[in-house]
Formats: structure tokens, C-alpha cells, sequence
């Protein structure tokens, strides 16, 4: 299975609190932090949400 890795590129400052949330929950705390999840919906509808904020890039193992 693909893996997603998500890095943020621009602040959460200004950011309605269900887009701080879903940053939180993506375990995404500051610019240039990144963390890497399975591909799965969920985190798809997740990344969609925040896509302005974050850049992603698939990794196949």
C-alpha cells in the first residue's frame, strides 16, 4: 500500500478551527514539519480540506 507524505508549508494563523483541528490531527504543528500516513480516504479527505496549507507526495514501498 502507497504511503502520503504531508508537509506544511504555510501557517495556520488566520485559519477557520476546523482547519487548525484537522492540522492537529494530520500531527502537523509547524512549517516544514512532516509526517507520513497510509492512503487512505480518510487522510485523502483530510489532505482536501487543508490543501492550501500542506504539499504532499506519494511513497511506494
Amino acid at each position: 500500500m502507497a504511503k502520503l507524505k504531508v508537509r506544511q508549508v504555510r501557517s495556520t494563523i488566520g485559519c477557520r478551527n476546523d482547519q487548525i483541528g484537522t492540522m492537529k490531527a494530520l500531527g502537523l504543528k509547524r512549517i516544514g514539519s512532516e509526517k507520513i500516513h497510509e492512503d487512505t480516504p480518510v487522510i485523502r479527505g483530510m489532505i482536501k480540506k487543508v490543501q492550501h496549507l500542506v504539499n504532499v507526495e506519494e511513497i511506494e514501498e
